[in-house]
């Protein structure tokens, strides 16, 4: 995940710039714009020097008109040079902002697709954090900073040039002042860059440490471990402002030796300005014009010390989002070059399958087996033993480490994406639901769904009362992560999803959650109807499942050691099925 993390700033300005090429739209334009607005900064000094050695202390006397026109063409120029700054500055936001919005997009989409086991080690709060706050405050140097450090460079070169025409010994003098400064910036932007990083990492510490007692409420107040979840909190944020607290000193001493070498600057040029009106033809315009060109240059340098500091948190929080962009996807769509599936059931087929999590034992090894199409297998075993791995493979959630998941004969790594989608859905054990109506929810199983077609799937389920019984219809609101809903009612509705998107192979992993009988024997119905006259695969957590299968695959430690159907195997004395099915029986009763 942390691939962009050790790139430097020019390679990490160089990487985003390529992410978004709005960036570089029209730059040149841009670019000249601003030497435009920097030249108008000039316009002032140069009046003042003209107007006081050439109109009001000329040699034959003050030129009244000679001021009058100076002063004209002054206005003009000035105001020539707010409009480049005007359009300067709606080009440099224009472009911004489209550049970023790249950058969100491909970030938010990335996510998606970054590996299942990289998105549940990485911290939420710090994935989070990636692609939100991360992304902003790129965007507030890029609007911002960028801006004030395009003008305050163009601003430094043109006061430059113009000092040096006047007086390159003064030029010298103010370049000696700042040279402690501009020796050290190279030192500060090192310590900026890594005082940032920890920065930037604590900002997704933080967010962790908040979103998750949030999300987990019910949890914290059940075992009224309150003072414990805002203990965490506090460490965070205590945390998160030592970090900024040590970002920000080194800001203070760079803008504190900015101040020290502005004022010796003024000083410089007063003293060495006076000495030369004695020994050269040093003027009193030229040293009153030099004085502002001084202003002029120690305002950006100055700013510069800000900017450093924007321009670090900036880049610290690029690199971490081009670490995510970096972060190869392992489930890569073949894209135009994959296999479509034909419609209708699938039959299923693993090929020596051998899945092991990173730095982990084998979860699953040397599986071989097929599954016909059309038929209706539950997979049981004791927890850890493997099962849920099917249905990750089976789905393609994940890849295995070796063999091959084939549908219809065809590797699951070799079908395009939206095929996979379309004929093979997962129903899993907790039936995730959006902040939103049940009918938007629903519509994720096939987004162009009518209401009238809804109500359909409802009816083939025996859902239809249920659903009138609610208070709204498919218009109730089913609140965040579904918790509106009891948990059995979630399930309904992941059921009328799954129902709604028609898949050829259904996947479920069967939910657990304790639900009323009544509820359950709607749940019991409604998967009986949606798997029909289509292959499913049911992770079996309940003695009924099992009996109903046509064939029950038995898996121990990572192995599939019994396959058979239900009366069958439980004849088997002495084997791992006859062992769960006894203690199903003492659990529950017979079914």
């Amino acid at each position: 995940m942390d691939s962009g993390e050790d790139i430097g700033a020019m390679d990490t300005i160089r990487r985003g710039v390529a992410i978004s090429p709005e960036l570089r739209d029209g730059l040149g334009t841009t670019l000249l714009l601003a030497v435009l607005a920097s030249c108008g900064q000039v316009v002032v000094p140069i009046a003042v020097q003209q107007t006081l050695d050439q109109g009001l202390n000329a040699p034959g006397g003050p030129r009244l008109s000679y001021v009058v026109w100076l002063g004209l063409a002054a206005a003009v120029a000035i105001a020539v040079t707010s409009v480049a700054s005007y359009a300067m500055t709606s080009r440099l936001f224009s472009t911004s902002e489209r550049g970023l919005a790249t950058l969100r997009i491909k970030a938010f989409r990335h996510v998606h697709d970054l590996p299942l086991l990289t998105q549940n080690t990485e911290r939420r709060g710090a994935l989070v954090s990636r692609v939100t706050s991360d992304v902003d405050q790129v965007s507030q140097f890029l609007v911002f900073g960028g801006l004030i450090f395009v003008v305050s460079v163009g601003q430094m070169l043109v006061a430059t040039v113009i000092m040096v025409i006047y007086s390159w010994q003064l030029a010298l003098v103010v370049w000696l002042c700042f040279a402690p400064l501009f020796l050290s910036i190279r030192y500060f932007q090192r310590k900026l860059s890594q005082a940032y990083g920890v920065v930037r990492h604590q900002v997704g510490v933080l967010l962790g440490a908040i979103s998750e007692p949030v999300v987990g409420a019910a949890v914290v107040r059940s075992y009224a471990v309150e003072d414990r979840t805002q203990q965490r909190i506090d460490s965070a944020i205590d945390e998160f402002k030592a970090a900024s607290t040590r970002a920000q000193r080194f800001t203070v001493v760079s803008f504190s030796l900015g101040g020290i070498s502005a004022g010796l600057a003024n000083a410089g040029v007063l003293v060495v300005g006076v000495l030369l009106g004695f020994t050269t033809d040093m003027t009193a315009g030229r040293v009153l014009a030099f004085a502002f060109l001084v202003t002029l240059f120690v305002g950006p340098v100055q700013m510069g010390t800000q900017i450093l500091t924007d321009a670090q948190n900036a880049i610290v929080s690029w690199r971490r989002v081009i670490g995510i962009l970096e972060t190869p996807a392992d489930l890569v769509d073949p894209g135009p070059d994959g296999q479509e599936l034909p419609r209708g059931p699938l039959d299923v087929t693993f090929a020596d399958v051998t899945f092991a999590y990173p730095d982990g034992p084998d979860v699953l090894s040397d599986v071989s087996m097929h599954i016909d199409a059309g038929t209706r297998v539950a997979i049981v075993g004791e927890t850890g033993s493997g099962k849920s791995t099917f249905a990750k493979l089976l789905t393609r959630l994940m890849d295995p480490r070796t063999g091959a998941v084939l549908l219809d004969g065809i590797d699951v790594r070799d079908i395009a994406q939206h095929s996979l989608r379309r004929s093979v859905v997962l129903v899993p054990q907790e039936g995730f639901l959006f902040d939103d109506t049940i009918t938007a929810n629903v519509r994720y199983g096939k987004l162009d769904a009518s209401e009238a077609e809804i109500l359909a799937s409802a009816d083939e389920l025996g859902l239809r009362d249920w659903l009138d019984g609610l208070p709204h219809g498919l218009a109730t609101k089913v609140g965040q992560r579904g918790e509106s809903l009891s948990a059995g009612e979630r399930q309904l509705v992941a059921l009328m999803r799954a129902h709604l998107a028609d898949p050829d192979l259904l996947v479920l992993d069967e939910a657990t959650s304790a639900v009323d009988p009544q509820l359950e024997m709607r749940i019991g119905r409604a998967l009986e109807r949606l798997m029909q006259s289509r292959t499913s695969v049911t992770i079996a957590h309940r003695l009924s499942t099992a009996e109903n299968a046509d064939e029950v695959v038995v898996v121990d430690r990572g192995r599939v050691v019994q396959r058979g159907p239900h009366a069958v195997l439980a004849a088997e004395s002495g084997s791992v099925y006859a062992g769960l099915h006894a203690s199903w029986v003492a659990q529950h009763g017979t079914a």
